[in-house]
């Protein structure tokens, strides 16, 4: 076996439906041989070659291993991770290269797309820093128990169809603006409350409730506050607006106040326990996810995955 344990393992995921991925690459590639980097590189081709890829650079022993992606990608990585042995997870570190249609995570770093550069530089300098990990357990439709990992948020409601809506609209429009904003006039026809039970700490909730984000990180800016190394979740509880309230809530989240809006009720917890959320889309990391059945519960994992930050 060739000697993995300097070599980057890089997975390259380019976006879906754009012609200039190509040129993406060869600006990563020209800028990792600029740096010196010894590196080995696969491409994916959808979720399930992700995860097979991450496997293969896992078994194969590289101690990095460097995402090109966006939070879905970065999501079946961590993913991937956790369902190794523990003491083969402690020797790897994750990094990300920004590449995808949402690249929270990365923000939350100062990662950014159009400065790959910067980002190899960081990546270079082997920074690591142990973070956390939300994890969602939940019973599929064979009544099995089954769970995830997330390293951004789980949204429940009505910002989960949004996504859902948006992703739609991105493969039709090709542009971010274009879906974003055909996502918000589609909003219109979608439902916006649910009938929801939540258990939060000590409190019980039990209404009509439009969004819930549980955030590990900044959760699209629904959770701003949250940070993944505190062992702790915040948790985002939107209440039914008028409509011209909803739309000074999207005004807020898009300007970073979302927690200002008067719906908004923002908790800090080791758990969530959602006994019932009819109807309610679930999307973790971005991705819709197909709705649990009965009752779920969100917890957070310290410190479980090496993650390569910023110097």
């Amino acid at each position: 076996m060739a000697d993995t344990d300097n070599k980057w393992g890089i997975l390259y995921c380019p976006k879906h439906g754009v012609a200039s991925s190509k040129k993406r690459w060869a600006k990563i590639e020209n800028c990792l041989k600029e740096n010196d980097i010894d590196y080995d590189f696969v491409q994916s081709e959808n979720q399930d070659s992700v995860t097979r890829l991450i496997n293969m650079f896992i078994n194969n022993g590289y101690k990095t291993i460097v995402i090109v992606g966006g939070d879905s990608a970065l999501n079946d990585a961590v993913n991937c991770l956790m369902s190794a042995d523990p003491k083969v997870r402690e020797l790897v570190s994750i990094g990300l290269i920004p590449n995808g249609l949402m690249n929270d995570f990365a923000h939350y770093w100062n990662l950014k797309e159009n400065d790959i550069s910067q980002t190899i530089k960081w990546l270079k300098q082997h920074r690591v820093r142990k973070i956390d990990l939300g994890c969602i357990h939940y019973l599929n439709a064979k009544g099995e128990a089954c769970h995830r990992y997330f390293l951004n948020c789980v949204n429940i409601g009505l910002i989960s169809a949004i996504m859902n809506l948006r992703q739609q609209t991105h493969r039709l429009f090709g542009s971010r603006s274009l879906s974003f904003l055909f996502s918000l006039i589609l909003m219109i026809f979608q439902r916006l409350d649910y009938k929801m039970s939540l258990k939060i700490n000590s409190d019980i909730i039990k209404r009509k409730i439009m969004t819930v984000c549980i955030g590990n990180a900044s959760g699209y800016g629904q959770t701003p506050n949250a940070v993944p190394y505190n062992g702790l979740l915040d948790v985002s509880v939107v209440y039914h607006p008028e409509m011209t309230q909803l739309f000074e809530g999207f005004y807020l989240l898009f300007t970073g106040k979302f927690l200002n809006h008067h719906s908004v009720h923002p908790y800090r917890t080791k758990e969530v326990v959602v006994n019932e959320a009819v109807k309610a889309m679930v999307s973790i990391d971005g991705r819709l996810m197909k709705t649990p059945v009965g009752s779920y519960s969100i917890t957070v994992e310290q410190e479980v995955i090496n993650f390569l930050i910023p110097a």
